[in-house]
């Protein structure tokens, strides 16, 4: 049977330190992507750490993909950006779901709702989390409380 180990990305909306992080991810990514015998890789796609996650997850697995990984995007709920791209989205991620739990939520609430869902769903929390406010931080918090192993980008 396949073990797959599931990691799970969060950050702010805006981060500071960008190639400083982004070397840290790359490292990592490149630990648990030669390490692990399969990956799933779930994000969102609601903060400048999202995109930067992503673009290092599609650059480590083009450079040492053994076709051990799956990348989702996970939507907090059905977005027109989306609908009107799925083309695109699709050539990017290896797939793209909407999280059912937080499909029907308000917005507000929707993105906490599905990012506590992948926390639920993960082996592994990669973060980059700067300030000790807003939702990133939230999710973090819970994670911990879910005795989650988490990885803080931002940490020295």
């Amino acid at each position: 049977m396949l073990n797959i180990f599931t990691v799970s990305f969060f950050g702010h909306r805006s981060i500071e330190r960008v190639s400083e992080i982004e070397n840290r991810l790359d490292k990592l990514l490149h630990d648990i992507i030669t390490q692990k015998e399969y990956v799933e890789f779930l994000i969102g796609r609601d903060g400048e750490f999202d995109l930067l996650a992503s673009a290092a997850i599609k650059r480590t697995v083009r450079e040492y993909g053994y076709g051990n990984t799956h990348f989702t995007l996970v939507l907090p709920y059905m977005k027109a950006e989306y609908r009107d791209n799925e083309k695109e989205y699709l050539n990017y991620y290896d797939e793209v779901e909407v999280c059912e739990e937080s499909s029907d939520a308000h917005s507000k609430a929707a993105i906490q709702i599905r990012n506590r869902n992948l926390v639920d769903r993960s082996d592994l929390i990669v973060c980059c989390i700067q300030r000790k406010s807003g939702g990133a931080y939230k999710t973090m918090q819970y994670a911990e409380k879910r005795g989650k192993c988490i990885i803080n980008l931002a940490d020295n």
